[in-house]
C-alpha cells in the first residue's frame, strides 16, 4: 500500500482532505500533520511515497521542506497544494515540486494528480528499465545553455536581456534559434533578426525549450542509426512536427509550452537505444515491418522497455518538469491512467495519432488514419472534435513544410 503524507498548518484544511480522501482508505495509507518539522520526523520514522505540502507555513515553509525531502529522499513525489499564490513563492517550488495544484482542489483532482505520479513512478522502476540504463556508458548531461536558461528563468528578476544573452554566448545556438523562430512553426509575420526580439515574443520558456531541442538534436551522431526511420535527422523532423501539432492542440491554454516540450522529446529515448541497443532496434524495425505492428511494441518484446520510458529516465534525470515526463513515458498507454481534461499527455497522444511519415520515414505528415480519434476526445473532454483536431494539425504541419 502506497502511503501519502499530507502537510498543512491549518487543521481544518486537514480534516477536510481526511473526509474528501476517505473513500481511499484501502488504496493509500494517509498520514496528516501540521507542520514541516513533524512531516521530516514522520519520514524519518518512516519513508512516504508521496509529500502533498502547503507552501505558506511557520518555521520551515513548504520550499523548506520540499528541499529537505527532495536531498534525503528523492525517490518521494513532491506536490504543493497551496492557496497562496504570490508568484515569488510558486516559483521558489519550481525546482522542487513535481506537481503544483491550487487550493481549494477538487478529491477527484487531487486523487488523479497522485494516482498519476504514483504510476509513472512505477513505470520508470521496472527491472528491464534500469538494465538498459545500466549498459548506458555516459548518461547524457542536461544541455549546458537549457540548465542556464532554466535557473535564471526561475529568478524574479530575470530580463529579456539576460535570457537573450545567455543564448548570444553561442553563436550557433544562437543562430539555430533564430532560423527555428522564423521557421513556419511559429507562424511570424515579419523577420526576427535578434534574439533579444525572439525572446520577447516568444516568451521565456517556449525559447528555453527551443533551446533545449536545439542542443539534443545537433549533438546526435549520424553514424548511429542504419535504420531510415530511425536516423536523428527523421527523428528531428518527426520531434519537430508533433511539436508542431501539440502546439496547434493546446493554443491559448496555460499547457501550451509543456505540451510543445513533450513534442519536441517524445522519441529522446532513441538518443540512448540507438547508442547501447542498435542490434536490437534493427531487428524490431525488421519485425516491425514483417508483422505489421508498431515499432513500439517489438521494443517491448526485444529489449524490455519502449524508447517513451527510457527517455521519460532520462527527463526524470535531468529533472524536466513532471508533465512532460509522464507524457514520454505513457505517450503509448495513457489508458492506464485517469485523465479528466486535455492536458500534456493527451494532447501529446493526439498529435502522435495524427502524425504520420512517408514511405522514407523522413517526412512527417498528416494520418490517413489515426490511432486516437473522436471516442478519445469525448473520453478527455476535450474542447474541440476531431474535425476540428484535424484541421489544426493539418495547418501546423502546411506551415512547417511550407
Amino acid at each position: 500500500m502506497k502511503r501519502v503524507l499530507f502537510v498543512d498548518d491549518d487543521a481544518a484544511v486537514l480534516d477536510g482532505l481526511r473526509l474528501r480522501l476517505h473513500g481511499l482508505r484501502r488504496q493509500w495509507e494517509m498520514v496528516f500533520v501540521e507542520s514541516a518539522s513533524r512531516a521530516v520526523t514522520e519520514i524519518e520514522h518512516r519513508p512516504v511515497d508521496v509529500v502533498v505540502s502547503d507552501l505558506r507555513m511557520p518555521t520551515m515553509d513548504g520550499v523548506q521542506l520540499l528541499e529537505v525531502v527532495r536531498d534525503r529522499w528523492p525517490e518521494c513525489i513532491r506536490i504543493v497544494l497551496s492557496g497562496y499564490g504570490a508568484e515569488d513563492q510558486s516559483t521558489r517550488a519550481l525546482p522542487v515540486a513535481h506537481q503544483y495544484l491550487s487550493k481549494p482542489c477538487d478529491a477527484s483532482q487531487l486523487e488523479s494528480v497522485i494516482s498519476r505520479c504514483l504510476h509513472l513512478h512505477d513505470v520508470l522502476r521496472q527491472p528491464a528499465l534500469r538494465s538498459i540504463v545500466g549498459r548506458v556508458r555516459h548518461l547524457p548531461a542536461l544541455p549546458r545553455t537549457y540548465r542556464q536558461l532554466r535557473d535564471l528563468i526561475a529568478q524574479p528578476d530575470a530580463s529579456v536581456d539576460s535570457v537573450a544573452a545567455v543564448i548570444a554566448s553561442d553563436t550557433a545556438l544562437t543562430a539555430k534559434v533564430l532560423q527555428v523562430v522564423n521557421s513556419a512553426f511559429f507562424r511570424r509575420a515579419r523577420i526576427v533578426k535578434k534574439i533579444n526580439a525572439a525572446v520577447a515574443h516568444l516568451g521565456f520558456t517556449t525559447i528555453a525549450n527551443i533551446a533545449l531541442s536545439v542542443e539534443l538534436f545537433s549533438n546526435w551522431s549520424s553514424n548511429i542509426a542504419r535504420i531510415p526511420s530511425l536516423h536523428p535527422e527523421a527523428l528531428q523532423a518527426r520531434a519537430h512536427s508533433v511539436a508542431a501539432v501539440t502546439r496547434a492542440l493546446t493554443a491559448g491554454t496555460s499547457i501550451s509550452d509543456d505540451a510543445m516540450l513533450a513534442g519536441l522529446l517524445h522519441n529522446i529515448g532513441y538518443w540512448i537505444l540507438l547508442q547501447e541497443c542498435s542490434g536490437e532496434l534493427e531487428r524490431a524495425e525488421q519485425l516491425s515491418h514483417e508483422r505489421g505492428i508498431p515499432l513500439f511494441e517489438i521494443e517491448y518484446e526485444l529489449i524490455g522497455a519502449s524508447h517513451a520510458e527510457v527517455g521519460a529516465y532520462l527527463l526524470g534525470l535531468w529533472g524536466l518538469p513532471s508533465v512532460v515526463i509522464e507524457a514520454v513515458a505513457l505517450q503509448y498507454r495513457a489508458s492506464e491512467v485517469p485523465q479528466m481534461e486535455l492536458d500534456v499527455l493527451g494532447a501529446l497522444v493526439i498529435a502522435q495519432s495524427l502524425v504520420s511519415t512517408d514511405d522514407d520515414g523522413c517526412d512527417p505528415v498528416l494520418n490517413a488514419a489515426p490511432i486516437a480519434g473522436a471516442e478519445y476526445l469525448r473520453a478527455i473532454n476535450a474542447p474541440f472534435d476531431w474535425q476540428e483536431a484535424h484541421r489544426r494539425a493539418a495547418v501546423a504541419l502546411g506551415d512547417l513544410h511550407a
